[in-house]
């Protein structure tokens, strides 16, 4: 950490800090007045089905989230341009990426405001989250390197398997998260809690991204800021709003420079094979990969006693762990870190799975059709 504090000079923690503030507190006032705005325009999450939350509650909290990173990064870019010099943005914060990550923003919030407002089957919120993907590729951002795991150096990958890659890593991280956004305060704290470990692991000397850091930095102020309104009870959804905006900023963020992209699988680790064990599991039974259930990790902790509370406490620690993992850990030892996550992640579920009913026999009014398959 001290190395980290020498390498980066006082007006640069300054802007993280300040920033960081500035969309915590934007994200305090904006949440409420979202949540209003969805009941006055009816965008709420009605309970029947598979929804059993006790009363209506508004589902786009994700707007406030993107609200308040939007008009903080703008804040301090404002200033500058006013000021005519660098004043609050360093020297070596300043770049190019401005056009890019506010690109990526608006496209994943237009993507999950359309499926808030739509209600889209999952067919369409996947092919929406391909259509972000492939703008972005377009537009220029793509992971040309990955960690050898042979070794601490790179491999550079040819632009087809590029462009693949970038794409099926921007609908992944999206569609992970989606997965994962099952229970109050889940998705979104342990997106805070990722992109403070992506924006500290961008300041190592290594890395020596602090462009990156601020942005992510920035987005956890504005995520936990809202948290406050999302922890259970939830006074709000994240929504796809939510999901579409965050998810992209942390896949884009994640490739941005020296692609991070082992770092983030290992910080994301929880719903990343959260989402291949169950899409494997719905395939192996002959189900649509997106066809909902209660198999996912958060529903068996719940099915073995864990109150809401903790099951989502208990996540968020294991989140906290991976990443300081990956924040004290070399590329390579990160993904030899996530392949064994995956190993202890896969047993622990399964012994969690043989000590409770099958998930389908817990309530079947769980399992309406309407946005499967």
């Amino acid at each position: 950490m001290s190395t980290i504090l020498d390498a980066v000079g006082s007006s640069t923690l300054l802007l993280f800090a300040g920033s960081t503030l500035l969309a915590f507190l934007l994200a305090v006032g904006a949440t409420p007045v979202v949540a209003a705005i969805a009941r006055r325009i009816g965008l709420l999450d009605v309970p029947g089905g598979r929804r059993n939350h006790p009363a209506p509650i508004p589902r786009i909290g994700g707007l406030a989230i993107a609200l308040a990173f939007g008009l903080a990064i703008f804040a301090f870019w404002l200033v500058d341009r006013l000021n005519g010099h660098p004043f609050l943005i360093p020297e070596e914060v300043r770049t190019s990426r401005f056009t890019l990550t506010a690109m990526a923003a608006i496209l994943g919030l237009g993507v999950g405001l359309l499926d808030d407002a739509l209600d889209l089957r999952a067919r369409w919120q996947l092919l929406g989250y391909i259509v972000i993907a492939g703008i972005i590729v377009a537009a220029g951002i793509r992971i040309d390197f990955l960690n050898d795991p042979r070794g601490d150096g790179l491999i550079q990958l040819a632009p087809p398997i590029a462009v693949a890659f970038t794409v099926f890593w921007i609908v992944g991280m999206n569609n992970a998260l989606n997965f994962i956004d099952g229970l109050d305060g889940l998705a979104a704290g342990v997106a805070g809690i990722a992109a403070v470990a992506l924006g500290a692991t961008a300041l190592l000397p290594s890395v020596n991204e602090p462009f990156v850091a601020w942005m992510n930095f920035t987005l956890a102020g504005a995520i936990f800021g809202f948290l406050i309104f999302n922890f259970h009870p939830a006074k709000l959804f994240l929504g796809t709003t939510g999901v579409a905006f965050i998810g992209t900023m942390l896949a884009v963020l994640s490739i941005f420079g020296t692609a991070k992209v082992a770092a983030a699988l290992l910080v994301l680790g929880v719903p990343i094979i959260d989402a291949f064990y169950v899409i494997v599991r719905r395939l192996a039974t002959g189900r649509a990969p997106f066809a909902p259930d209660r198999g996912h990790v958060h529903h068996r902790l719940l099915d073995v006693g864990l109150t809401h509370r903790q099951a989502v406490l208990l996540i968020y620690a294991i989140t906290l762990g991976l990443g300081a993992l990956a924040f004290v850990s070399s590329g390579r030892a990160q993904l030899y870190s996530f392949v064994a996550f995956l190993v202890v992640f896969g047993v622990a579920v399964l012994a969690i799975s043989q000590r409770t009913p099958k998930a389908e026999e817990l309530d079947p009014n769980l399992y309406q059709p309407e946005k499967a398959e």
